[in-house]
């Protein structure tokens, strides 16, 4: 496995070594300029989101001024295919252009090196949304075995930053779907690991614009305890937050249970399961739904 100094310089570096190689026998035989067909892209980049936009602007600077900087690959097996390492969106954004070759960049790699280098590429471009960015540390760790400490010295972070990144896989799906769309800053969602409002509290800090000190004053007061006026407060609000993101059907279902009830029925559907809340006053009501209940 290359060293961590080696991995720390990037792909730049090694680029660079690629290109300064002497012209052995060997070496020259491998090619500086592939048909773009005999590429693949790396199934461990950790960069999952090519937007639109984003393809369609280097398409056209493609179109205009072809590909400066090469794409950096490793041979597979097959002689004639190569499999990429960095510049996946390069590769993208020539096939959309029409180019029939590509230059390429050789580089000697393992699968455990290749991720790595995909991983530091992306990470020193700012290439990665957050949640991407904490996938590909996890990688490093589960799959290289790497320490917190080791991954943090290899992207060249601190190593709470790196944990605090990882720490944003524990999120509720609806949640990190909202980081990797940008609507919701890794700072933003660093406070709302493990919280059980998190959903909510994500949606209400998009809706009315908080800043991180502002949803941490939120996330405060929704750890208060009862009879506290913040928890009151706050309480109030989440209910109405939880009633404005439900679903369409789930609100239907509520409507058809309060009008045969003719009380207040709140419907909480978590996965394949979830509460059924009937609201009543007093105990004829009460009466009243064990009555039809029982019809």
């Amino acid at each position: 496995m290359a060293d961590h100094s080696r991995l720390g310089r990037g792909l730049a570096s090694l680029m660079g070594e690629v290109a300064e190689e002497a012209p052995t026998a060997d070496n020259a035989r491998r090619p500086r300029k592939a048909p773009i067909e005999n590429l693949v892209a790396n199934p461990r980049n950790p960069r999952r989101s090519f937007t639109e936009a984003e393809l369609n602007e280097l398409t056209e600077s493609i179109k205009e001024r072809g590909i400066i900087q090469p794409i950096v690959v490793r041979q597979l097996p097959d002689d004639k295919m190569f499999e990429i390492i960095a510049g996946e969106r390069r590769w993208r954004a020539a096939q959309r252009a029409g180019l029939h070759e590509v230059p390429i960049a050789i580089v000697d790699a393992t699968d455990i090196q290749s991720l790595e280098f995909a991983i530091i590429e992306n990470v020193q471009r700012a290439d990665l949304n957050p949640i991407e960015e904490a996938a590909g540390y996890t990688a490093l760790m589960e799959q290289c075995n790497h320490t917190q400490e080791q991954v943090a010295q290899i992207v060249g972070k601190s190593r709470p930053y790196v944990a605090n990144m990882v720490r944003l896989l524990k999120l509720p799906e609806p949640v990190k779907k909202m980081v990797r769309d940008g609507k919701l800053s890794a700072g933003h969602a660093r406070l709302l690991v493990g919280h059980v409002n998190a959903q909510i509290l994500a949606e209400m800090a998009i809706d009315e614009g908080y800043s991180v000190r502002q949803l941490e004053e939120w996330v405060r007061e929704d750890n208060a305890k009862p009879g506290d006026s913040t928890f009151d407060k706050m309480q109030k609000k989440i209910r109405a937050k939880v009633g404005a993101i439900k679903d369409a059907d789930t609100r239907a279902v509520e409507k058809r249970l309060s009008d045969t009830l003719g009380l207040a029925v709140s419907i909480d559907h978590k996965g394949e399961g979830g509460a059924v809340v009937i609201k009543y006053s007093n105990l004829d009501q009460l009466d009243l739904v064990l009555r039809k209940l029982g019809e």
